[in-house]
């Protein structure tokens, strides 16, 4: 159960680990028994959300970890049905209570919603509130586009400490990490080995990573697993991760990377391999008409 995770300092001076523990689509029977035997294994960040309805098992996971609160950096999200600046301050209290602390080391906004931009620019304003009050140790965003991105500076104070995208081998989103850096905002991987591209339900008929003769070239380089490359290969970058499991040799297969690092040769090639394509929703087309859910009290 030791910590080896190095940290990324964020840019208020928050240190996160490199890698994190991802439950994105974890059923809630699944997810206590998965976040224990991850913060056993070594994980100590947690990354859910409030539209993933599996918050309140995060925290039971937790507290079987029998780790102590500070030792864990929980980070969730906050869904569109609470934006607005005393919603996104009370979904702060049902994800607090869900999870079953007092304080949240990173909360960020799940979609830019750009169609009805006036409330995710208020919903920001919230979470700046609960950085001030001391609720929360950092606030960020996720799905945010360069010009999304822009609106939200233009409009609010704190610049987001992440933002949390879909970031892997078929889908770099280069223009995107290269206004995160920009800005002084970390770029956060969701679905970091491509998941999304082989995900029951998400693109089944697409390639899978796993699979790539790129990339299993360089695991048999190095004897080391496509999914180990491909974490790597965002740690190398400079980029946080955060992959999901509910296996437990995976669990800990995904944890094992920090006993090598990639060419710079390596690297290039992974990053050719960049379709430009896609895998999960257009952030344009996220709207609360469309994809709006309640998220029960806590």
């Amino acid at each position: 159960m030791t910590d080896t995770t190095p940290r990324l300092d964020l840019n208020n001076g928050v240190a996160m680990p490199a890698l994190g523990f991802g439950v994105f689509q974890s059923a809630p029977e699944e997810t206590a028994r998965a976040v224990e035997t991850a913060l056993r294994t070594g994980y100590r960040h947690v990354d859910t959300a409030a539209a993933y309805f599996n918050e309140r098992e995060v925290g039971e996971g937790l507290r079987r970890s029998g780790l102590d609160r500070d030792e864990v950096f929980l980070e969730t999200k906050v869904w569109l049905n609470d934006y607005g600046y005393d919603a996104t301050r009370h979904a702060f209290e049902k994800s607090a209570g869900k999870l079953g602390v007092e304080t949240i080391d990173l909360l960020i906004l799940h979609q830019p919603m750009p169609s009805r931009f006036d409330l995710t620019v208020q919903a920001y304003k919230g979470l700046e509130s609960l950085l001030a009050d001391g609720r929360v140790q950092a606030i960020g965003v996720s799905n945010f586009m360069p010009e999304h991105l822009d609106r939200l500076l233009a409009e609010t104070e704190v610049v987001p400490a992440v933002n949390q995208v879909e970031v892997h081998p078929y889908f770099r989103q280069a223009a995107v990490q290269e206004a995160n850096q920009k800005h002084g905002v970390l770029t956060q991987a969701w679905s970091p080995i491509g998941g999304i591209t082989f995900y029951p339900g998400w693109n089944e008929d697409g390639r899978s990573t796993l699979e790539d003769p790129t990339i299993r070239g360089i695991a048999e380089r190095h004897g080391r697993t496509p999914a180990q490359v491909m974490l790597r290969w965002h740690l190398d970058q400079g980029r946080q991760a955060i992959p999901k499991s509910t296996n437990p040799a995976r669990i800990a297969e995904n944890l094992d990377v920090f006993g090598f690092e990639l060419t710079a040769d390596e690297l290039a090639a992974i990053d050719a391999l960049d379709t430009g394509v896609r895998g999960g929703p257009d952030p344009e087309s996220i709207t609360i008409a469309q994809h709006g859910a309640e998220i029960p009290e806590a």
